[in-house]
């Protein structure tokens, strides 16, 4: 099924359950309804209807995830990327990055991750106050989270995405996860620590939600 939205055809997929409630999610390849066997095709359309202005919304922003996926990003600049193969190793000018094949990429981008990520690390937990642990730093990929804590085995993972970011960012989120070690969950007493690390905090989670 199919519908059309803001100018643009959806792809609807629809898997039906024991579902008391009909719940919608947007991913890059289309609509993705779960409701009940009873629900109707019309049923469905109005539910999509109803949401059309944040399905646009999702939409958007996941494409622009899709698009940073294909280009070169460090550090958060966009890079154009000129092959060579006269070049042994990568070399930066300005806008561009010149790099004997796409390969090595993905490896200069690995190695700087857990470089930085590691260095940053320090940095924010110098800035602590209060008396935490210091944690062990795994750096991997995820799907729907930047980072994540476990507070009893003293570690932070990293999201490696977040090599493609600013400095603030990575250090946002750093920050965040060794907030978990104080309190682990979101409370007003998380966020206030947060704030009181990373004031601007929100400027932050803005730029990792659109992008």
């Amino acid at each position: 099924m199919q519908i059309e939205l803001g100018g643009k055809v959806f792809n609807v997929y629809i898997t039906r359950k024991n579902n008391k409630n009909m719940y919608l999610r947007v991913k890059p390849d289309g609509i993705y309804i779960s409701c009940n066997y009873f629900v109707t095709k019309g049923m469905i359309l109005s539910f999509i209807t109803a949401n059309e202005e944040s399905i646009i919304e999702s939409d958007s922003r996941l494409q622009r995830k899709e698009q940073k996926k294909e280009e070169f990003y460090y550090l958060g600049k966009k890079y154009d990327v000129i092959l060579l193969n006269t070049i042994s190793k990568i070399e930066f000018v300005d806008d561009r990055v010149f790099v004997k094949n796409k390969t090595y990429l993905n490896t200069f981008l690995k190695n700087e991750a857990t470089r930085i990520f590691n260095e940053r690390v320090k940095v924010c937990y110098d800035l602590f106050e209060e008396d935490i642990p210091y944690p062990k730093v795994l750096i991997g990929k995820m799907t729907r989270k930047w980072g994540y804590c476990n507070k009893r085995q003293e570690l932070i993972k990293l999201n490696f995405e977040l090599i493609k970011y600013s400095i603030d960012e990575i250090d946002y989120v750093i920050i965040h996860e060794l907030c978990h070690l104080l309190e682990f969950n979101h409370s007003k007493a998380f966020w206030k620590y947060v704030k009181k690390y990373k004031p601007n905090y929100k400027e932050n989670q803005k730029v990792l939600k659109e992008e």
